[in-house]
């Protein structure tokens, strides 16, 4: 599944997180992020496959499209 850029900012601000925040937990450019979240371009696979284990590892879970379109939700507790 790939992960919008939408998904991207809404999976941030439910954990409350800045850009320089995820680009230190996923060892990626600030500005790479911030192109990337406004749509300017589509970072490597490599990089958002990093950014999305970041955002993972913090208890984001990814939804797939599903008929209401794709998003995140964070983790239950006790969800491994």
């Amino acid at each position: 599944m790939r992960m919008s850029p939408e998904q991207c900012k809404g999976a941030r601000a439910m954990l409350g997180w800045s850009r320089e925040l995820l680009g230190k937990s996923a060892r990626v450019a600030v500005r790479t992020i911030i192109d990337f979240e406004r749509g300017a371009r589509r970072p490597y696979d490599r990089t958002l496959a990093d950014i999305r284990r970041a955002l993972e590892d913090a208890g984001i879970v990814f939804i797939d499209e599903n008929g209401g379109g794709p998003g995140v939700r964070l983790k239950k507790l006790g969800d491994d």
